[in-house]
């Protein structure tokens, strides 16, 4: 994938809606997450350049809704998005900003972004494109929070300036009217990607530095234009990486950096924790402890509250499929490719060859048996020992063969492992990756049985 970094260092070388809220909103007990964010893959197959939404109980561990299918689309402008976010506004709904960009060109100059309002996140409203400025440049990432001194909401963007890559902001009451724009964050060099959470009073502003290519995070007293000073070290996994994503946990004494890598492979979500927001002590989080919705791009979190999370799902729905995460490899998911079971790194191409339907059991409905998505009425069965995907033939050796029995996971119990239903002697493993049957008796092969159902 062709990065932004490369298409700005190339410019750079060249170069209706809700009423004013008459007080804050009452506070909220929020039991849980939503993401939204738009999806793309290795070869494209997979992009939606649209409004996805996911819901997390624990906020790293990440449900798509509507089968990963768009819940709203836009209808003006590029016709597409880019980098969703989300916020809870001060009457208690939500807003959605998103960039206004359809596909992977970067060079092309946009002074709109589109807006949606959300009373509870089951319908997208009121859509609009709101214009920033008037500029020859874009309108990139667009975040937001109240600003209670100006009893505002301010939007801010990445944009150039004419000399480097900056973020401004606008001030709005209501998502359509915004002020004239201005600078927010101008360190000096070249940044993009702004994310702005605010806590116990204090702003924090995570960015990346299109300099060295990593990722800070500054503060303010204030929350105003101009008044940030970076206090982290350079944060950076993989070898490209953007969109920070600042998030808190619901009881406030966690917290989490995420980084959205484009290199070296292009849609994959890295993570850390710590639990001293205002220190420079963040922890990277094994990719065990977090899964984020498939071919997710730039997204956007913000807790929600148990009801509208059961909502948002009572809406758009479960997936109807799931997902199998490997243990002691969690970069790799479950896969057919050329009828052979194996796990192999995310992303994939194409994607539905990691997605599974669980149904019940073949030979035995106490057990499961694991149905192709993109194949239907073609299962994992072993043969031989090895597994593979491969048509119903109706037999009852087939059905024995497809059927396995979910147990607790061998290496963390937390996890699954899965027994065969006619060898229960062995349990699924992968060995060189391949996927096969063995009897368990060591802990690299109870490592190698363990897996993680997800989304």
């Amino acid at each position: 994938m062709t990065s932004r970094r490369l298409m700005l260092t190339t410019a750079l070388a060249a170069a209706a809606a809700a009423a004013i809220p008459a007080a804050p909103a009452s506070a909220q007990t929020n039991a849980a997450y939503a993401m939204v964010y738009f999806k793309e893959s290795p070869n494209q197959t997979d992009d939606s350049y649209a409004l996805h939404l996911a819901v997390s109980d624990d906020g790293l561990n990440w449900t798509p809704l509507n089968q990963n299918r768009p819940v709203a689309v836009p209808t003006a402008g590029t016709g597409g998005l880019r980098d969703p976010f989300i916020m809870r506004k001060q009457n208690g709904g939500f807003a959605v900003l998103a960039t206004d960009l359809k596909g992977r060109i970067f060079n092309q100059n946009n002074q709109y972004i589109h807006v949606w309002d959300s009373a509870d996140l089951t319908a997208f409203t009121g859509y609009r494109r709101v214009r920033l400025h008037e500029m020859a440049t874009h309108s990139w990432a667009p975040t937001a929070f109240w600003d209670p001194s100006r009893n505002q909401y301010a939007v801010v963007y990445s944009a150039n300036n004419g000399t480097r890559d900056v973020l401004l902001v606008n001030y709005t009451s209501d998502f359509v009217t915004m002020s004239a724009p201005q600078p927010y964050f101008d360190p000096g060099f070249n940044v993009l990607d702004g994310d702005v959470l605010v806590h116990n009073g204090v702003y924090y502003l995570a960015y990346k530095n299109l300099n060295d290519q990593n990722l800070y995070i500054a503060r303010s007293s204030t929350g105003a234009p101009n008044s940030f000073t970076t206090f982290t070290s350079g944060l950076r996994q993989g070898q490209g990486m953007e969109a920070p994503i600042l998030a808190a946990s619901t009881s406030g004494r966690t917290f989490w950096l995420w980084g959205d890598s484009y290199s070296p492979a292009n849609a994959v979500f890295y993570a850390w924790q710590s639990t001293d927001l205002a220190g420079n002590a963040w922890s990277v989080l094994d990719q065990r402890a977090y899964t984020a919705p498939m071919s997710a791009k730039h997204a956007a979190i913000e807790p929600i509250t148990a009801a509208e999370r059961d909502g948002a799902v009572s809406r758009w729905g479960l997936p109807q499929w799931n997902r199998l995460k490997s243990y002691n490899f969690p970069d790799r998911y479950v896969r057919h490719a050329n009828s052979l079971g194996r796990i192999d790194p995310f992303p994939m191409e194409p994607p539905a060859d990691q997605q599974w339907r669980l149904v019940p059991g073949l030979a035995d409905a106490a057990g499961v048996s694991f149905e192709s998505v993109n194949y239907p009425g073609r299962f994992l069965r072993h043969a031989n020992y090895a597994v593979r995907l491969d048509a119903n033939d109706g037999s009852s050796r087939f059905a024995q063969d497809a059927t396995f029995h979910r147990v607790a996971g061998l290496a963390d119990g937390s996890w699954a492992s899965f027994r065969s239903h006619n060898f229960p002697d062995r349990h699924l493993r992968h060995y060189d990756y391949a996927l096969r049957i063995d009897p368990i008796g060591t802990a690299t092969a109870r490592a190698d049985a363990t897996f993680r159902v997800t989304y």
